[in-house]
């Protein structure tokens, strides 16, 4: 089987092409190297994976429509994975063009891949910040998502509702998946347990928003990948009952099926710094903000289909992800 995964030099899927390489799969890894962060970074993640057997790599842009229908045209991929994005909040405030060209534009053109040669499943990221204004949590994928608060939370909403179309247009199996907030080794310097670790260990201080008060539901992101491969041959099928009156906006009468990804135990952001704090062995020096736009309070994720589809729950305990994460931004920096 050969696989297509998108975003290859990224954090997840760093994670996701190891496992599949494990398997012995043959894979073809595509990223564009944007410079959304240090990209020494990407470089070390795509050399640990250029080495391995069953893999090759190309750099290009997806959102270049005639370089990715000529990609899907000549390897006939089995199946896809698509995991590259413009990630960030907060950095969709500034950039938003960088959104519809990364999020919009690469998205459809990896749907047409798909629709013109046949690929038999794919699997694609969404995230937790589609719920948008919702406050009912745990977030459930049976709730609706008409309401995000951010544009980089409207182009992955936007990403379902193109999936779901070509699934019902042209009975493409497609499976979302909304990531909550992931962590763990390799991750993208932006996030908070990268760069909060850095500011500890550096003497400087953190900002921390929502005064403290907010909590993330904080997800390894082994348990991410895991979910992601064992997703990969659970294509989903047509439900011939539903409907839009009745059915679940998670399922459909295509073959479209979205899912939530999260620890489900969401932690209050003061209690993840001093988790963080005991394993650096040094106290961090806090700045206490309001929340800024385009956040939520809090994310907690509701993962029950998730659990039932695939027979299990994945689970890290908090202490024991940033434990590795810990132990590998130690190694990977030489302190």
């Amino acid at each position: 089987m050969k696989i297509l995964l998108t975003g290859a030099a990224g954090f997840i899927a760093h994670h996701v092409a190891e496992r599949l390489l494990d398997q012995g799969l043959e894979l073809v890894g595509v990223d564009n190297f944007t410079p959304y962060y240090d990209l020494t970074l990407k470089e070390a993640r795509l050399a640990r994976l250029e080495g391995r057997q069953g893999f090759r790599f190309v750099r290009m842009d997806l959102s270049d429509r005639a370089a990715t229908a000529a990609l899907f045209e000549q390897e006939r991929f089995d199946r896809v994975i698509h995991l590259a994005a413009q990630p960030g909040v907060r950095y969709s405030l500034e950039h938003p063009f960088d959104y519809v060209d990364a999020n919009l534009t690469a998205h459809l053109a990896i749907l047409e891949g798909c629709r013109n040669t046949g690929v038999g499943h794919l699997i694609y990221a969404s995230s937790s910040s589609v719920y948008g204004m919702n406050r009912e949590t745990p977030f459930s994928t049976a709730q609706r998502t008409d309401h995000p608060i951010s544009l980089y939370a409207a182009t992955k909403k936007a990403n379902e509702m193109m999936a779901h179309s070509y699934a019902h247009l042209f009975r493409i199996p497609t499976t979302g998946l909304r990531f909550f907030t992931v962590y763990g080794p390799w991750g993208r310097p932006d996030m908070a347990t990268f760069s909060f670790t850095r500011a500890i260990l550096e003497g400087r201080s953190i900002d921390v928003y929502g005064e403290g008060a907010m909590k993330r539901d904080f997800t390894y992101v082994g348990d991410i990948a895991d979910s992601v491969v064992a997703l990969l041959e659970r294509q989903p099928e047509p439900d011939p009952t539903w409907t839009v009156e009745t059915g679940d906006p998670a399922a459909s009468s295509a073959p479209h099926r979205i899912y939530n990804i999260g620890n489900g135990e969401p932690v209050l952001l003061m209690d993840f710094i001093h988790t963080l704090e005991r394993l650096l062995g040094k106290e961090a020096k806090l700045v206490m903000k309001p929340i800024q736009p385009g956040d939520v309070l809090e994310t907690s994720s509701d993962t029950s289909p998730l659990t039932a589809l695939l027979g299990h729950r994945p689970y890290t305990p908090l202490a024991v992800g940033l434990g590795h994460f810990v132990r590998w931004y130690r190694d990977f920096y030489s302190l």
